[in-house]
């Protein structure tokens, strides 16, 4: 048996209580009625006449109450297409085709049912004349009710009565159902009641397919502004909602006083994924995460987006950081529990922010930032452990060594099989980094440093030690400090364009081939148009990153300069970049002695290297500690 419908005169659900309070009240006000004024004047020019005996008892209809007249088809078309071309929202057109058809051809009853695909059932609604409304859910299982039949079959189907409703005051009236149909598809169903069985089949049936188009119209339109901020793989937002949604619950936190939490949350090995089991694997992956993370923000009411590629991100508005980190703790314990074929339990990196309302302002790069921070150093604890982690902003300080490091170590591990390409994605995390002050700069240059250690091991050493033979030389000809601290930050850079050399290449213990030692040459000018050109603050290190291998009588790279039209700085850096070279071991030759190395620059000197800057580094050689 039908389930009985429940009576809705009374909503729990405020929203709709409002709604239907406000077009029923519409529908009862000539000037504001949903069908429009002009709408309502043709419908009481078609209105059927009514009988002095004309009475309603307790809810039910007289059966007698309204004799009909003919309705005049061309102004009923008029109307109805007036209806339809007038209305946004399938609401309002269905009480506006109600009252029409109430008032036109003596209907008691209007239903309109439309196809739920979740919960694969027929969302039906009814309005009487006495502006009641009633909602039901029919599953499409129930083939014998007659409103899911004539949607399965597309048909019409004719009631004697209305009884399968289980309305008192309708069971009598003849119950007209009509399939909703829209190129070839039953989007579902609409439902007359009235105690006439001639009611005009062909008047309904222009109705009906009226509805399909204009559902089928606002289904689309529906899809554009759910595709402008869905992503097309996982349904979650994408990051252009997200950061809105942070935006405005940001402002609302301030206002009212009360902490927010953002989840940054990345698949670890998603790449190695990718290329050996392909891009479908990784794809079924993300789907996964996003629909465990689905699952758990629903009970919550949390915010969710695909972030970029393989990260997601979470707003969690009113949460503290403990309330954040258990809700952590639950993505990754679901996760570790999913099993993917080939791949195994999906593990996870998850950084979390909290921010406390104060004085401080917080806007949404400052608070992405934080988050990705996180993210990253969990990332790189993954690395080291092969296992799921999270870590919390307030763990760390966001400029901390330990933080730029392991910053650094996930961007090179995660990039560094692109080889010239790596440098790309450094420059998209530090082009729009706005240096306020000089330890700021210092904290970037550091940054770009640890990307270098984190490829090469040799140039972590190599490059501090560059950096503080290359201040010592500087000092030693009284160079002004300004141009000292230059001096310093561009050696500790000298090399940074190496992080966009393969590192097979970098690694390699033989001779370079000549195609090897040809790419090799190319990474001043990686390191100086590259990655430092992508950030103002980083301009003035250029000369030294461009032309430390630049020779004193020409023969050096990229350009060939000659002389003094070497900057100095970049002079400077060169003789100690090759001091420090000589010294060193390397994986085919130990490293020479202090006496040695000092003999082959004299020899170098005026042919590779400046000899006044020679003389007087070799000076200082012997105080220099070649240990870091």
């Amino acid at each position: 048996m039908f389930s009985k419908f429940n009576s809705k005169n009374k909503y729990n659900d405020n929203e709709k209580l409002n709604t239907d309070k406000k077009i029923s009240n519409r529908l009862k006000s000539e000037n504001s009625n949903p069908i429009g004024s002009s709408i309502v004047n043709k419908i009481n020019s078609l209105n059927l006449s009514t009988n002095a005996n004309n009475r309603l008892y307790g809810g039910y209809y007289s059966s007698s109450s309204k004799v009909a007249k003919k309705v005049d088809i061309n102004e009923f078309v008029s109307i109805i297409n007036e209806i339809f071309s007038t209305k946004d929202d399938v609401s309002e057109v269905f009480y506006s085709v109600h009252n029409l058809c109430s008032n036109c051809l003596n209907t008691n009853y209007t239903a309109l049912g439309l196809l739920n695909l979740q919960k694969n059932c027929i969302n039906l609604k009814l309005i009487d004349k006495l502006d009641s409304v009633y909602s039901n859910r029919l599953l499409i299982t129930n083939e014998i009710n007659p409103v899911i039949k004539a949607y399965l079959t597309s048909e019409v189907i004719v009631c004697d009565d209305s009884s399968f409703l289980s309305v008192v005051h309708l069971k009598q009236d003849h119950c007209f159902i009509i399939p909703i149909v829209n190129k070839n598809e039953t989007k579902g169903v609409i439902l007359f009641g009235s105690q006439n069985k001639n009611l005009p089949l062909g008047e309904l049936k222009l109705i009906s397919t009226m509805m399909g188009m204009f559902v089928q119209n606002r289904n689309l339109e529906q899809k554009v502004i759910q595709n402008a901020d869905n992503d097309s793989l996982t349904g979650l937002y994408n990051y252009r909602k997200i950061q809105q949604i942070c935006n405005v619950e940001l402002a609302k936190a301030k206002i009212d006083n009360y902490p927010i939490s953002i989840i940054m949350l990345d698949i670890n090995n998603m790449m190695s994924i990718n290329k050996e089991f392909g891009c479908q694997k990784g794809d079924e992956i993300i789907q996964i995460v996003a629909k465990k993370i689905k699952e758990l923000i629903n009970i919550d009411n949390y915010y969710a987006s695909r972030y970029v590629s393989d990260d997601f991100c979470i707003i969690m508005p009113n949460t503290y950081e403990n309330e954040a980190n258990e809700f952590s703790g639950r993505i990754k314990y679901s996760l570790s529990c999913q099993n993917v074929d080939d791949v195994g339990p999906i593990k996870v990196s998850i950084g979390v922010t909290t921010i406390i309302q104060t004085s401080e302002d917080f806007d949404v790069e400052k608070v992405f930032s934080l988050a990705k921070q996180a993210m990253y150093i969990s990332k790189s604890k993954a690395y080291e452990t092969g296992e799921s982690a999270i870590i919390t902003s307030s763990q760390f300080k966001f400029w901390d060594e330990d933080a730029l490091k392991s910053y650094a170590s996930v961007l090179t591990k995660q990039y560094s099989h692109m080889g010239a390409n790596f440098e790309e994605e450094l420059v998209c995390q530090i082009k729009n980094e706005d240096v306020l002050s000089q330890v700021h700069l210092i904290d970037l240059v550091t940054l770009l440093a640890s990307a270098i250690d984190a490829k090469d091991e040799y140039t972590k050493g190599h490059s501090l030690s560059v950096s503080r033979y290359s201040e010592a030389l500087a000092r030693a000809l009284n160079l002004p400090e300004k141009e000292v601290e230059q001096i310093k930050l561009g050696a500790l850079l000298h090399d940074v364009g190496k992080i966009g050399i393969p590192e097979h290449i970098l690694k390699k213990t033989d001779k370079l081939t000549d195609e090897e030692w040809k790419i090799m040459k190319e990474h001043p000018v990686i390191g100086a148009e590259k990655v430092l050109k992508s950030n103002s603050s980083l301009h003035k290190l250029i000369p030294i990153v461009k032309y430390h291998h630049e020779h004193y009588d020409g023969s050096g790279y990229p350009d060939k300069l000659k002389g003094e039209n070497i900057p100095l700085v970049a002079r400077i850096v060169a003789v100690a970049d090759a001091y420090h070279a000589l010294i060193s071991d390397r994986p085919y030759r130990k490293g020479l002695s202090i006496e040695k190395a000092c003999e082959i620059l004299r020899i170098g000197s005026n042919i590779q290297w400046d000899s006044n800057l020679v003389r007087k580094f070799i000076e200082l050689a012997p105080s220099l500690s070649t240990k870091i």
